[in-house]
């Protein structure tokens, strides 16, 4: 999933070296924070948040074909 949304993400920016996930488990699932350059901020989150929606399910798919839960948090 972390490989995924990094792939993801690096597709999206203008400055994919600068993109960076850190994964965390929890009682609740897996959290992925999603960092990028303060630029490109709005090209992951896109109009009224439709990137980062469609990222999220992507995301959440990969999850729960390996029987988890995932959250994506996207961080500046």
């Amino acid at each position: 999933m972390k490989d995924l949304l990094e792939f993801l993400a690096r597709s999206l920016v203008d400055h994919p070296d600068q993109v960076r996930v850190e994964e965390s488990e929890s009682a609740e699932g897996v959290l992925l924070r999603l960092f990028v350059a303060k630029e490109d901020v709005g090209k992951v989150i896109g109009k009224q948040g439709r990137i980062a929606r469609a990222l999220r399910t992507v995301v959440k798919a990969s999850a729960v074909r390996d029987g988890r839960q995932a959250t994506v948090e996207i961080v500046d």
